[in-house]
């Protein structure tokens, strides 16, 4: 990715439907400077030039974006040697998902033989659901393409550190002996080596890997070492992995100048943060020289058989959505009574000092649950060998310590609990009311009888451990020598990146105030193979709330991000929103010091339609509905103007407009809105006093009879030709772009043929501060690829009937829809002179 030019840009999309020297042609007609076109073809000549040198296709490779990297080869070493280890771990299903997964990330990398690139990207994940696998994948991938040095970034904890180094090792060293060159080993953090140059350059054969905790004083030291390589340097092209990018990496005053210090002196290189909690990244100014995601953000599917956020705690109905078809959650929270709370954690820190953890009856209860359903997971036999309890309710060590002697305690005396019948019934009491709150049958598992469970529980209580995991203790979880039952009692070493096997039980009444906090706590998201229906989760009311809160958080958060693949935009152009909660902050405060207000679902958007579908019942009735909204606006509109090819009614009725949404279908996979999500949102704003008077506009080409398309007797236009693109499926059609950003404006009065997106934002504000926008589209069903090269990337449309394609533009909300206690964004005010938009549309519309 060569530095982003907007006139150059809109030149590069003018080539999927016409030749060099037609778009070299148009250029000249919209005015450009001879200098200027000079500049452009010679930059194009070059990089034709480039292109063939790296013998990589330029194909349209996912999402209707242009890509060099379009999958795995045969000849391929790393990524190969990574799938043959997940194949023999079991992973079947999974596997596909994962190779579609890096690969969509890889496709956004810059080629390895581009000459300068410094690219910044994120990759939202889910906690706890194989980001490190992903990355790894990713890496194998670059490595195979031709990247040859990996820096990974791995938290800030010397337990994620290893894990991370002994996995890299595992998947990608060992397989290859010979072939890596790591810097770093299971024990040993970056330590600097002598001729850092002979480690790069273009004669270099291996890859060199390096996993350096985020430690200021690590950091440094990578950082003055690879300057000492710098002209070498030149030739290597870098992949940076920050994993837990949300933590210590935005708003540090030394731990981000130090990431960045290591990105300028590496001319070749692309930064990718991984996290699951990206509020922070999202938020960070987008036109300071920091590290916000500027060139792509992608978010991993949530992978089959993952229990996250909406999983567990389930989430209230967003915009357009009914409560009864909203997940509600599998039945596996418990409550700890508030009461409960300061015998469970010192409220102050002056009560820090003696303080001694009272066993209440929920805390007795988890325990005990746990004890038991680890037993039922030896009847089963079989999936992950561990069996972990987590308690968490404080970061201080002294604390953590205070809870290891009545802990003990509470397991001798279940142990002597065994021989008491009454207290055996208790327990089985315990048993069968769990299993008939979730069902062993839901996850495809067998009912475990109390009685085939009694019988393990002496072995597990006997070789159940309490380990105090945090950053003083001596005696830390190990999985490494032999299957572990264990009830950790820790902190923050336990809340970032660190998995614990077999967690089954949670305990949890930490104290927080951020969203990306209390979601890296939630230790419990996971794979739970084997035992899914186990899982249980003890906390306060509260805490349960806000876990509710946040599935809606990620929800819509991730549907924003959708965004940028589905409709083709760049961090740059659209800031996801995150909405707020009255008694939790998002981030940090600190890292949320350039967010702006945002106004939730549609205010301030503009959304075109680019999938349907190719069948003549589906495309006929989006003709009839298409029809009436014209028909009604010829009758009810206070105007009907028409220039050319284009007709525009003003002050039409937001009834005919819901009328027309309730009979139009919009395709599935356009993920951005429904018939019913913009029906109930302009419902909602009608009753706040807005949207009531929409204009409507038909934009097609001049009529010739030959080629036309009516709306009604009055309102007749050319059709325009869209292609799909070439990796759609069968019955499906993507055309990528439906609407040019002049078209936007078609309402207005001026000129707005070279505008840019902010340029039509002033111009609305002015002319059109409170009027929404409808467009109509009549696209021809035998649409072809305007030339020899968008053929490779373009098909015929191959529709059975003539499609109508819909654009809306709102305007912003400035009613309880704009309210500030609502979202917020990154401020991307800053930003300058966005990217043209895509203007291969405009060979065919006048």
């Amino acid at each position: 990715m060569t530095a982003p030019d907007p006139m150059y840009t809109a030149f590069l999309n003018m080539l999927e439907t016409k030749t060099p020297v037609e778009a070299i042609k148009d250029l000249q007609a919209f005015g450009v400077p001879a200098e200027n076109i000079e500049s452009i073809r010679l930059r194009f000549d070059a990089e034709t030039q480039q292109i063939k040198e790296l013998d990589e296709p330029r194909v349209v490779a996912l999402d209707g974006r242009t890509s060099w990297y379009t999958g795995p080869r045969a000849n391929d070493r790393y990524w190969p040697a990574v799938e043959k280890l997940l194949k023999a771990d079991g992973w079947t299903d999974g596997l596909d998902v994962l190779d579609d997964s890096s690969t969509r990330v890889v496709s956004l990398l810059n080629h390895p033989k581009e000459k300068t690139f410094r690219s910044r990207g994120l990759v939202v994940g889910h906690v706890q659901s194989g980001k490190t696998t992903n990355f790894t994948a990713v890496i194998a991938k670059a490595a195979d393409r031709g990247y040859k040095f990996v820096i990974v970034l791995s938290g800030i904890h010397n337990g994620l550190r290893r894990q991370t180094q002994r996995r890299l090792e595992q998947q990608l060293v060992e397989p290859n002996p010979g072939y890596w060159h790591p810097l770093t080993t299971l024990d040993q953090d970056f330590v600097p080596t002598g001729n850092p140059a002979g480690f790069f350059g273009p004669s270099s054969k291996n890859v060199v890997l390096c996993v350096v905790k985020k430690n200021a004083t690590r950091l440094r030291k990578l950082a003055a070492w690879l300057a000492k390589a710098s002209k070498h340097l030149e030739d290597t092209p870098t992949l940076i992995i920050d994993d837990e990018a949300d933590q210590a990496t935005v708003a540090t005053k030394t731990i981000n100048p130090l990431i960045r210090e290591i990105m300028n002196g590496l001319p070749r290189s692309v930064y990718i943060g991984y996290t699951a909690t990206p509020f922070a990244n999202l938020l960070i100014d987008p036109s300071a020289a920091d590290l916000y995601p500027r060139d792509f953000v992608v978010s991993l599917k949530k992978p089959d058989g993952h229990f996250g956020t909406e999983v567990i705690f389930g989430r209230d109905a967003v915009d357009g959505e009914e409560a009864d078809d909203v997940w509600d959650g599998y039945d596996m929270v418990r409550t700890v009574e508030d009461g409960d709370v300061p015998l469970l954690r010192p409220m102050r820190r002056v009560d820090v000092d003696g303080f001694a953890p009272t066993m209440v009856p929920s805390l007795r209860d988890a325990v005990r649950y746990f004890l038991i359903s680890t037993a039922a997971r030896r009847v089963r036999g079989g999936g992950n060998p561990h069996s972990t309890m987590l308690i968490h309710t404080s970061v201080n060590t002294a604390v953590h310590l205070s809870y290891r002697q009545p802990l003990l305690d509470l397991l001798a005396e279940t142990s002597a609990g065994l021989s008491e019948p009454s207290f055996v019934e208790e327990l089985r009491h315990t048993w069968e009311s769990e299993c008939e709150a979730v069902e062993a049958a839901e996850f495809g598992e067998k009912p475990v009888p109390f009685d085939a469970l009694f019988d393990h529980l002496p072995a597990v209580l006997k070789s159940c451990r309490v380990i105090m995991d945090n950053s003083s203790s001596e005696n830390r979880l190990d999985y490494e020598s032999g299957p572990v039952v264990a009830i950790a009692v820790g902190g923050n070493t336990l809340s970032r990146g660190l998995t614990l096997e077999g967690l089954s039980v949670s305990f949890f009444v930490r104290a927080v105030s951020a969203y990306d906090t209390l979601l890296q706590m939630g230790r419990w998201f996971g794979f739970r193979n084997g035992y899914a229906d186990l899982p249980r989760i003890w906390m306060t009311a509260e805490l349960e709330s806000w876990f509710r809160h946040l599935a809606v958080v990620e929800h819509e958060m991730r549907a924003d991000i959708d965004r940028y693949m589905t409709e083709n935009l760049t961090p740059t152009e659209f800031a996801v929103r995150i909405q707020t909660h009255p008694a939790l902050l998002v981030t940090a405060a600190a890292k949320m010091k350039d967010a702006v207000p945002a106004s939730a679902s549609y205010g301030g958007q503009r959304l075109q339609t680019h999938y349907f579908h190719t069948d003549t019942d589906w495309l006929g009735e989006n003709i009839k509905a298409a029809r009436a909204l014209v028909s009604a606006a010829e009758a009810e509109a206070d105007d009907h103007r028409v220039e050319g090819a284009q007709h525009v009614f003003t002050s039409v009725p937001h009834t005919a407009v819901l009328n027309f949404l309730s009979k139009y279908g919009f395709h599935k996979k356009w993920a951005i809105a429904n018939s019913q999500l913009l029906s109930d949102y302009i419902s909602k704003r009608v009753q706040d006093g807005e949207l009531k008077r929409w204009n409507v506009a038909v934009i097609g080409n001049t009529p010739t009879g030959a080629n036309d398309f009516s709306f009604s007797d009055g309102v007749t236009v050319g059709l325009v030709a869209r292609a799909r693109l070439d990796n759609t499926e069968a019955h499906v059609v993507d055309i990528k772009t439906l609407m040019s950003r002049k078209d936007a404006a078609v309402d207005l009065p001026g000129n707005y043929g070279r505008a840019t997106e902010h340029d039509i934002f002033l111009a609305r504000a002015t002319f059109a501060p409170d009027t929404p926008l409808l467009v109509l589209y009549a696209i021809d069903k035998d649409s072809k690829p305007g030339t020899k090269k968008s053929e490779k990337s373009r098909k015929p449309l191959g529709a059975e009937e003539h499609v109508i394609g819909v654009g809306i533009v709102f305007p912003s909300a400035v009613g309880a829809d704009a309210k500030a206690n609502g979202y917020v964004q990154a401020d991307l005010s800053g930003v300058g002179e966005l990217e043209e938009e895509d203007l291969s549309i405009l060979e065919a519309d006048e």
